[in-house]
């Protein structure tokens, strides 16, 4: 390890940034570093104008993926080598927002019912009735679901917080079938070690690969993905009836803003509202003409 990447990581560390984060960092930076054959030090803000239009340009790369290797060299640069660059200097690509896309309350049905097997229904199962991100469900220990109070102690989520998400007694009616089956000891959904069972988290390979082959196996042309229930469980539950600051929390957002983006996507919430159009007298579509040429003045 080189002293640069040691003393990058050192400041990582000391402000606590996840494990996930700091590898995404990392190696961000060595790809830099590999494609002008110089340590990042010997470079500066031209390099860095030229190297964010080759990952336009070439490698074709996506606005959101740009933006964290942008993230990642504003921190090599501003808070590990304590350069003075102004933000203009290394600026974020500007991403286009779009909103998620989203599978019914029966599609959600077929995918959990074409589940290959109990653990991968159950893993199904507690992403879209707890909207719990795929990390979190991989680190879930069969301590954190408690039955008493119904509800399941998601620990260190996104930015370090712990919140509690819902169980439902569907969901706990399959947990304590899957539990009486498959016996986990610390972690709720055991990996491997050398394709046999270890006392260790799952990845999350693991779990895309599950849900994306029950949305293949329930026939749904969407890309079914873990964060697609996640989306599923948010829409839901504010068509349900449920207000902006629980789905807030619920989610573990940090910002209300983020969790507004489902406004958009509940149909509750699109048809409250009538279109103006219903507002004002036009003619009946019997008594317009079909012809398309252009009337004579």
């Amino acid at each position: 390890m080189t002293h640069l990447r040691q003393k990058m990581l050192d400041e990582l560390q000391r402000r606590n940034y996840s494990q996930n984060t700091i590898y995404t960092y990392l190696h961000a930076v060595e790809d830099f570093s590999r494609y002008f054959h110089r340590s990042p030090d010997r470079l500066g803000p031209d390099h860095i104008r030229q190297y964010q239009a080759y990952l336009f340009r070439e490698r074709k790369l996506q606005a959101g993926t740009i933006a964290c290797c942008t993230a990642a060299l504003r921190f090599l640069y501003v808070k590990t080598l304590r350069r003075p660059y102004l933000p203009e200097h290394i600026p974020f690509p500007k991403r286009p927002r779009q909103l998620p896309v989203v599978l019914s309350p029966e599609e959600v049905q077929r995918v959990i019912d074409s589940a290959e097997n109990l653990m991968r229904r159950t893993m199904v199962m507690t992403l879209y009735s707890t909207g719990m991100r795929c990390s979190e469900l991989c680190h879930l220990k069969v301590s954190d679901v408690d039955s008493d109070r119904m509800v399941i102690r998601v620990h260190k989520g996104k930015g370090g917080r712990d919140r509690d998400v819902l169980l439902s007694p569907k969901l706990l009616e399959t947990l304590r079938e899957y539990w009486r089956w498959m016996k986990p000891r610390t972690y709720l959904f055991p990996g491997t070690v050398n394709n046999w069972r270890a006392d260790k988290p799952i990845t999350p390979k693991v779990v895309w690969k599950a849900v994306n082959e029950a949305g293949k196996r329930a026939g749904i042309n969407k890309r079914v993905a873990p964060h697609l229930l996640r989306h599923s469980f948010a829409t839901h539950m504010l068509e349900a009836g449920a207000d902006l600051r629980t789905i807030q929390v619920l989610l573990g957002h940090a910002k209300i803003g983020d969790t507004a983006l489902y406004l958009h996507l509940s149909r509750r919430h699109l048809q409250a509202v009538a279109s103006p159009l219903e507002a004002i007298e036009v003619s009946s579509p019997d008594e317009v003409k079909r012809s398309r040429r252009l009337m004579k003045r």
